[in-house]
């Protein structure tokens, strides 16, 4: 049955729907309204967002978008929902550094895993910068500053921050304030990492709330010993938490740190004295102390080889060479017969088959290099003109009058002599800091 439209003075126009309760109004044979019964539904247009007609030419037009399962209205400029999403800012991690690029976490609710404008407004440094992101969900969003920001921010200031998601609604605003980035040590960049190096000792001032960092902290090495067939000097101990790395001893790498932003010293332990068949110095930062190495068994003296970091070696009359600490290097070798025993090493104690080579340091490459740190020092022999110290500069040992330091900001230990002589200096140790921006 057809539908019935009246028009009376009384009522209007009043249209009355057939027997089946519904109403249909069409166009061109597409239903455009559809009015069912007491107990149906007010049908409007419905289709995807790729389907909605021009907005300026349907002001104040309604329909169903079927992506964001929303009725929208047309403004004359976009199709919006008639009830939008509430962005609402929440917390924002990270720190916006003057001068250097980060990234900063942004939680809320509201980001619709869609489309986020990020505003940043710092008004004294003419900072007013908005970056377009995709919301990793409805709840967290990452931003990475750019130089638009971090290049005119001044530390200090703080910037506020604010979000408008995909449909259209704005946050309120939390504010970062901007930091520095850290001081102390010479600084170098490598990769994603910047990095701190402390060849002596000095201050490492942090900038930055809860910053992650990776450390090696390596001691002084001990020196070698004086006198005939002296032990070589032990490697200064050996610390690390670099993730997959391996620390002195075997040991695997440490705990993760993490630091407030306050100053914190940087102790970088000298080496053994050279001649003076003396252990190495500590070095230390925030709570990591890495022990100096062992010196070389002393036949002038009629010492052992002293334990440490790394253990020194034996001389040939005494005989035993030094322990060293678990977790940072490895002892030193007793006496070889008529020779003096090699120092341990943070990687290797000496060679039972040749015992008198200085044992192996362990490789880092906290730098971006690959480098041997903490190797062992050589023995003082007669049956060779010189033992090999171990790989992070150890120092070599002689049968002669004079044997070699360990090298500077290794850790390694001094060689040692087999007349009666000056046994090698220790080398001095050292401290390398790095984070990720």
């Amino acid at each position: 049955m057809a539908t019935t439209i009246n028009a009376d003075t009384s009522n209007g126009l009043v249209i009355t729907p057939d027997t089946s309760g519904e109403l249909v109004f069409q166009s061109d044979g597409t239903q455009v309204l559809k009015v069912t019964s007491a107990t149906g539904a007010l049908a409007i247009p419905a289709g995807t967002s790729a389907q909605a007609p021009t907005a300026s030419a349907n002001t104040g037009g309604i329909r169903y978008d079927t992506d964001i399962g929303k009725v929208t209205f047309s403004n004359g400029t976009a199709w919006n929902p008639i009830y939008a999403t509430a962005a609402v800012l929440s917390s924002i991690s990270g720190n916006i550094i003057a001068g250097s690029a980060s990234t900063l976490t942004l939680t809320g609710t509201g980001f619709l895993a869609d489309s986020l404008d990020v505003n940043f407004v710092q008004a004294s440094d003419g900072i007013n910068e908005t970056i377009t992101v995709t919301a990793s969900s409805d709840t967290s969003a990452s931003v990475t500053i750019t130089s638009a920001i971090y290049s005119n921010v001044t530390a200090g200031n703080a910037v506020t921050i604010k979000v408008t998601n995909a449909e259209n609604q704005v946050s309120g605003t939390v504010n970062v304030n901007a930091v520095t980035l850290p001081t102390g040590g010479t600084i170098t960049t490598s990769g994603s990492y910047r990095i701190h190096t402390f060849t002596s000792s000095g201050t490492f001032t942090n900038t930055i709330t809860n910053l992650p960092v990776e450390y090696l902290v390596v001691a002084g090495g001990g020196s070698g010993g004086d006198g005939n067939d002296s032990g070589g000097g032990g490697a200064g101990g050996f610390r690390t938490n670099v993730s997959g790395a391996t620390s002195g001893g075997g040991a695997s790498a440490e705990s993760a740190m993490t630091l407030s932003a306050t100053s914190y010293t940087v102790t970088v332990g000298a080496g053994g004295a050279r001649g003076g068949s003396s252990n190495g110095n500590n070095s230390v930062f925030n709570g990591i102390t890495s022990i100096g190495g062992g010196a070389g068994g002393d036949n002038a003296n009629g010492s052992n080889g002293a334990s440490g970091g790394s253990g020194g070696g034996g001389d040939n009359d005494e005989g035993s060479g030094g322990s060293g600490t678990s977790g940072q290097g490895y002892a030193g070798a007793a006496n070889n017969n008529s020779d003096g025993g090699g120092g341990g090493g943070a990687g290797q104690q000496p060679s039972a088959s040749n015992n008198s080579t200085g044992g192996n340091g362990v490789q880092s490459s906290i730098t971006g290099t690959a480098t041997y740190y903490a190797g062992g020092g050589g023995g003082g022999g007669e049956t060779n003109s010189s033992f090999a110290g171990g790989l992070g500069g150890g120092g070599a040992g002689t049968s002669g009058s004079s044997a070699t330091d360990g090298t500077v900001n290794t850790g390694g230990g001094g060689g040692a002599t087999n007349d009666v002589g000056t046994g090698g200096g220790g080398g001095s140790g050292i401290v390398i800091i790095r984070y990720e921006l």
